[in-house]
């Protein structure tokens, strides 16, 4: 081969690869982590999208760093994951941005305990769980109205916001407020007054603020109390929720050492 044909062969190689590069036919190999209800790190900045299409919407940009919990996949080159906030998405499967947690998968139900506030640390629940979770994380950020509409959902109180997570995701309708969803999670069956006895996906219940340490609440009858504020438990020791807009509306809020926790009256679940 004379050196001119060298240089047309180099060029039409040159060529098909970057046309692979640009249809995505050319991909890293897929991440070894693909069992479902597996936990996976992120080694390389990856992007979390709403939908397994490298032109859906960027939810966040997950770091390098953190770990995710793979919920399935989803076609040759996605997963669906939960991501350290909880939120549902979906990210590259490419071995480049993830690799496996050894001895970190979910069994039975998707529920796995580990270190941290003490709490169970289930990080997926039932597929009914998994729905009404997704269903509620589509509202982040939403504002917060005291009394808002049931009919709307262009803002939420605590209660409305429960109630329409589990509207969207399983079409079950739930009391309109907190008081009567209390009433309606006791008689679906055994809850729990140590929140960290609590499943994901369990509704929360708690009574008023009276203050930021635990003495505030010390000479409370709980039993007795009422109760002032709903969410969905996710697990970790986090609840996902809406108490004000200065907290940012619909959004995620940590347990463990919080007023949450020494407010809180029992738990259980509405499924």
């Amino acid at each position: 081969m004379n050196w001119k044909s060298k240089i047309i062969t180099a060029s039409v190689t040159a060529t098909m690869l970057m046309g692979s590069l640009t249809t995505g036919a050319l991909t890293t190999p897929a991440s070894a982590a693909a069992v479902e209800n597996s936990k996976v790190k992120v080694i390389w900045g990856v992007n979390l999208r709403t939908s397994p299409s490298s032109s859906a919407s960027i939810v966040r940009l997950v770091p390098k760093g953190e770990t995710v919990t793979v919920l399935q996949k989803s076609g040759s080159g996605w997963y669906k994951v939960t991501d350290s906030g909880n939120r549902t998405g979906y990210i590259s499967s490419s071995s480049k941005y993830t690799q496996a947690v050894k001895g970190n998968t979910t069994t039975g139900s998707g529920s796995t305990s580990g270190s941290g506030s003490g709490s169970n640390t289930s990080v997926t629940g039932s597929a009914s769980v998994e729905k009404v979770i997704a269903a509620g994380m589509k509202y982040w950020g939403t504002p917060y109205e005291f009394g808002a509409s049931r009919n709307s959902t262009a803002t939420f109180d605590c209660s409305s916001f429960v109630r329409q997570a589990f509207i969207d995701a399983l079409g079950i309708k739930l009391p309109s407020d907190s008081r009567k969803q209390g009433a309606y999670v006791k008689a679906n069956g055994t809850v729990q007054t140590n929140w960290k006895n609590l499943k994901r996906g369990d509704l929360m219940y708690f009574m008023s603020y009276k203050g930021s340490s635990a003495s505030s609440y010390s000479s409370v009858n709980k039993s007795t109390a009422t109760i002032t504020h709903t969410g969905i438990y996710l697990g970790d020791g986090k609840i996902l929720h809406t108490y004000s807009n200065a907290g940012g509306g619909v959004t995620i809020s940590d347990i463990s050492g919080k007023h949450w926790e020494y407010r809180f009256l029992f738990g259980g679940s509405a499924l």
